[in-house]
């Protein structure tokens, strides 16, 4: 059943699942009262990358190399949105004995007044904010079910573009 969705359908979908883990991410955040630490922020900016050339690709409608093309860029920003969410849950699973006080925790002041070089490093060491789980659904923190979703993403662009058979033209 899934060979037959059109890759145009699959990028839609990714783009419209994308913006609803953002809209549940913002609703966490303005309902809830849950304040993202700066590796959370990260991981939003990867959805919402992904979303974006999701929503590209959907537009565009790509045949063969194009599909390939944008599910690699896809695959590549899940592989690193990924591993933000692999650092942050292990900062959760595994935390420091004595935590590392948030500066300010907010990404903006990190990135406005370090350079980039000395920015990176101070957002994946984590902060006190990082380390802490302040929502869990079935026992997995809000990086873990990023992580879930990203491996997800990297493994249905991996199928759409290298695994998925076309399926036969309709004989006349």
């Amino acid at each position: 059943m899934l060979n037959r969705l059109p890759p145009r359908a699959f990028f839609a979908a990714l783009f419209v699942a994308c913006a609803s883990l953002i809209g549940f991410g913002l609703f966490l955040q303005h309902v809830e009262e849950l304040e993202p630490c700066p590796m959370c922020i990260l991981q939003r900016y990867a959805f919402v990358s992904i979303g974006l050339v999701a929503l590209i690709a959907a537009i565009h409608g790509p045949v063969r190399v194009g599909v390939k093309v944008y599910s690699v860029l896809i695959a590549a920003i899940a592989i690193a949105g990924g591993s933000v969410s692999v650092r942050q849950s292990m900062l959760q699973r595994f935390p420091a004995p004595e935590p590392a006080k948030c500066m300010t925790g907010d990404l903006d002041f990190l990135l406005s007044n370090f350079p980039l070089a000395q920015a990176l490093p101070r957002i994946f060491q984590g902060t006190g904010d990082c380390a802490k789980v302040e929502w869990s659904l079935f026992g997995l923190s809000i990086a873990e079910w990023a992580l879930v979703w990203f491996v997800l993403i990297v493994a249905t662009t991996a199928w759409l573009a290298f695994f998925r058979r076309r399926p036969a033209a309709a004989v006349a």
